[in-house]
């Protein structure tokens, strides 16, 4: 009877010992790493079956019946992990020698060690096996109790007869009973533990998601507001076209119609003045409608170009043929420089050269009421990742309205302008530096700007040279 007292004074505290370290692991390690866990699940385990074994029942002044091996049954199931078994197992083992030392703590130490082995080895069946986990931790027990007392009887220091016939009847039951009564204790603290995690787990992933909305709320308000300022970007610039349109057509209809109407009574003056009208209004138009089409084929990825070489002479002689007019009507100097160094040759398309070097040229002196617009021709060399390139550069400079450094990306884009009142003061659609941006890009170049507002600017084109 004394021994049934003492297992069930180890399991009350067992019980308080698994309690106290509930309330701890809540209070203290919740939120800690999982090797830390680990370790303090050692260190409990060890200390459980030290506690055991201090309040233990002692026969013979030496040897000492307790429920010391029920944490390592414990941590079979919390922990299937054979060298953490083994660990605790011979912790536990050696922990029974600071309670003395002599035969019986040594076979004591030899009993917990071997039963560290089995566990593990149980452990290893347990992850492998497809039995429920109820008949896994009935074997469990069944096994780490029968294998305790074949080790007193074949190691421990009582009298084999005397353990069979007076102490295991009584010990054996006993220890299957309240090892299967702790581990269904325990096991409602882990389950109330795992309810607890999950809870956690839903919580935070709840913050997450409600996170994750608010910066999608945040992202849904920040595109609406991007279609928002396209679809006035697009609405300006309809209105813009169709002030753009409008114009040339309105010169050709009414001249047209005028040359019709009157014919007789003309003079040959007035026939070639409204004449050289109607051919330029007709330009002008083609021009719109051309830039227009060289848009669409570009987001399209249908245009086209072609690679031959382009004499670098030839590129300010023919811009200078078109633009020297512009500037005498302007009272603006048009000055050209070329770079001494420059090869005579370089490899590109020369049709999208001169339009890009057009359209730059055109908003410089469509931007500049007084003073000088340049076109200034050089090579330079850029490394990049270490690589060496050597570029053909067209420097455009004017001294013009400039443009606000927060507007800097902003005009390149299609639709967009740094103004929407430049459009009605100056003319224009706004689709020359958005063409001349995507047709360097085909050419292998880009584009860079250096500008502030009313101090001009300076468009640079880059091109490879190979």
């Amino acid at each position: 009877m004394d021994y049934l007292k003492i297992f069930f004074v180890n399991t009350a505290l067992l019980i308080t010992l698994a309690y106290l370290a509930n309330l701890l692991y809540k209070h203290t390690i919740t939120y800690a790493s999982e090797r830390i866990k680990l370790v303090c699940w050692v260190i409990l385990a060890i200390f459980a079956g030290w506690v055991s074994s201090f309040f233990g029942f002692r026969v013979g002044g030496d040897a000492i019946f307790d429920l010391r091996f029920v944490p390592l049954i414990i941590s079979t199931v919390a922990y299937p992990q054979p060298f953490i078994l083994i660990l605790i197992g011979a912790g536990t083992g050696l922990m029974r020698l600071t309670l003395g030392v002599n035969a019986a703590a040594y076979a004591g130490v030899l009993n917990l060690l071997i039963l560290g082995f089995v566990c593990a080895g149980l452990s290893f069946w347990s992850r492998r096996s497809s039995y429920s986990m109820i008949s896994k931790g009935l074997t469990i027990i069944l096994v780490v109790n029968l294998v305790n007392s074949l080790d007193i009887i074949m190691f421990g220091v009582i009298p084999v007869q005397k353990y069979i016939t007076d102490i295991m009847p009584i010990t054996f039951p006993s220890g299957l009973i309240l090892s299967m009564l702790f581990a269904l204790i325990i096991r409602d603290f882990h389950l109330e533990q795992q309810r607890n995690l999950q809870i956690q787990r839903a919580n935070k992933l709840l913050s997450t998601q409600t996170e994750e909305l608010h910066k999608n709320k945040i992202v849904m308000e920040e595109r609406a507001k991007q279609l928002m300022l396209a679809s006035q970007y697009k609405s300006e610039f309809l209105a813009n076209m169709s002030h753009e349109l409008r114009t040339p057509l309105n010169s050709i209809i009414n001249l047209s119609q005028l040359i019709e109407e009157n014919e007789p009574t003309l003079v040959r003056e007035e026939m070639v003045l409204y004449g050289s009208i109607i051919h330029r209004s007709g330009d002008d138009l083609m021009m719109l409608i051309n830039d227009i089409l060289d848009l669409s084929k570009v987001e399209a990825g249908r245009l086209e170009i072609s690679s031959e070489e382009v004499n670098v002479s030839e590129i300010p002689e023919l811009l200078a043929l078109q633009f020297s007019v512009v500037a005498r009507q302007k009272g603006l100097e048009f000055v050209i420089t070329m770079s001494d160094e420059l090869p005579e040759t370089f490899s590109s398309d020369p049709q999208r050269v001169q339009q890009i070097l057009r359209n730059l040229l055109s908003n410089a002196f469509k931007f500049t009421e007084t003073g000088v617009v340049s076109l200034n021709i050089r090579e330079e060399s850029r490394y990049e990742s270490k690589d060496r390139k050597d570029w053909i550069v067209f420097d455009v400079q004017d001294s013009g309205i400039g443009i606000a450094k927060d507007k800097h990306l902003t005009i390149f884009e299609a639709f967009q302008q740094a103004d929407g009142t430049i459009s009605r003061q100056y003319g224009g659609t706004g689709l020359g530096l958005s063409i001349s941006r995507d047709l360097s890009r085909l050419l292998g170049g880009f584009i860079t700007l250096k500008s502030s507002e009313g101090k001009g600017s300076i468009f640079s084109l880059y091109l490879p040279l190979q």
